[in-house]
């Protein structure tokens, strides 16, 4: 008996870890993502937009999975950390990592959505 409880569990346990050869391409596929969103940034050029595309490429990152959300996390924090040491405001930095955090905890960017920002972004 013990042995026919014993082998639906580890079935179990092991199916909830097997999906760890996923986190490469989530990864990739997550920075990827983070480009995207700063590559639009900076072809829209338009006021007041940084914190919408900030939240966006932490949003569309992390919902690749665990691999996109941890590239979403470094790439964010690194960027706020060497923008940071260049003399830009903390309080800037501060509102960019709330809009980061806020697209990786899966909260909609249209938060940060500028009016009359062009419906293609």
């Amino acid at each position: 008996m013990k042995l026919l409880l014993a082998g639906p569990v580890l079935i179990l346990i092991v199916e909830t870890h097997a999906q760890w050869y996923n986190w490469p391409g989530e990864a990739a596929v997550g920075a990827y993502d983070m480009y995207r969103a700063y590559s639009d940034m900076r072809e829209a050029n338009y006021k007041n937009s940084d914190k919408y595309f900030h939240a966006r490429g932490n949003y569309d990152a992390a919902n690749r999975g665990p691999g996109g959300r941890w590239a979403a996390e470094v790439i964010s924090n690194g960027r706020e950390s060497f923008q940071s040491s260049s003399g830009r405001g903390y309080e800037d930095s501060r509102a960019d990592q709330e809009a980061n955090r806020h697209g990786r905890n899966g909260g909609d960017p249209n938060r940060y959505r500028p009016p009359g920002l062009p419906d293609r972004y």
